[in-house]
């Protein structure tokens, strides 16, 4: 097995941006076959990204993917997977990928877009939500510094998965979003008790655009720029809670308050069993 990769091999793209200054950062390592899990772990460490993606040829666009923090492998990942699919785009051409994960089977297509920047949608499994128990809400909020009246009321507190858990918790005004200042270790500790892999921070500015925020303690990281699984995982808590009226879309814009702005638009079908469709562009780093 080779145990470690040259930096040329692993590919840096931005997600959820067309400006290398804004989105979520990614690395990503095409042809992987022959890298074991702890060089995957290692590798990914030295990238330093919130994920690096590791792809594995099955057969011609169909890949074998895994996705590694910096501490920890992820079942899924929705903006390295945007990353990788425009990284292949921009070397085999757009067209259909089928990608399987340890979440299941996921679909990305890419297009041209008429500015002539590469468009990645990927359409996740079908998404669920699960209540959060309210020793374990207690606990999250107490590692956020919310009170409880900081809440908005008409979004309820559940986990929503859509290839990994995360908790939805929304904010009742803007500036409580902005002002995030939580203690990352009771925070890590929870969420590893629920195998919650980031907390989904949203504020409704209106039906259709919503502004998120992302802490991700059990990978070592403050905060993610943007979160296309915690993206995909919020459609379908939206549809299950009747939030929206199906089909219809909204964007979601995050990273603002860090100083890397991103946009994910997402997609949601009537039908309760369909993955809901995450859309972004990309572009490389070096």
């Amino acid at each position: 097995m080779n145990l470690h990769v040259s930096p040329a091999q692993v590919l840096r793209y931005t997600a959820f941006t067309a400006e290398p200054s804004g989105g979520n950062p990614a690395g990503i390592v095409l042809d992987a076959d022959e890298i074991d899990e702890a060089a995957m772990l290692s590798i990914a460490a030295d990238v330093g990204f919130s994920e690096t993606v590791f792809a594995i040829l099955v057969e011609a666009r169909t890949l074998k993917v895994r996705y590694f923090s910096p501490l920890a492998e992820v079942p899924f990942c929705g903006h390295a997977t945007i990353a990788l699919a425009v990284a292949i785009a921009h070397r085999d051409g757009v067209g259909q990928l089928s990608l399987h994960t340890k979440a299941g089977r996921v679909s990305v297509e890419t297009t041209v877009t008429a500015a002539g920047s590469i468009l990645a949608t990927l359409v996740s499994v079908p998404p669920r939500t699960s209540a959060i128990a309210d020793d374990a809400l207690t606990q999250l909020l107490a590692a956020l510094r919310w009170p409880r009246e900081d809440l908005d009321p008409l979004f309820p507190p559940r986990a929503a998965y859509a290839g990994a858990w995360h908790p939805i918790i929304a904010a009742a005004t803007r500036g409580r979003l902005a002002s995030l200042d939580y203690d990352m270790e009771a925070m890590r500790v929870v969420m590893d008790q629920h195998s919650w892999a980031t907390i989904n921070l949203v504020w409704p500015e209106s039906v259709h655009v919503y502004h998120a925020r992302n802490p991700f303690p059990p990978g070592g990281v403050w905060e993610d720029p943007a979160t296309g699984a915690a993206a995909a995982a919020f459609g379908g808590y939206l549809r299950e809670l009747s939030l929206v009226s199906p089909p219809t879309s909204i964007t979601i814009l995050q990273g603002q308050d860090m100083g890397r702005p991103s946009q994910i638009s997402v997609k949601i079908p009537v039908d309760p069993a369909s993955g809901i469709a995450v859309s972004g562009t990309a572009v490389p780093l070096q």
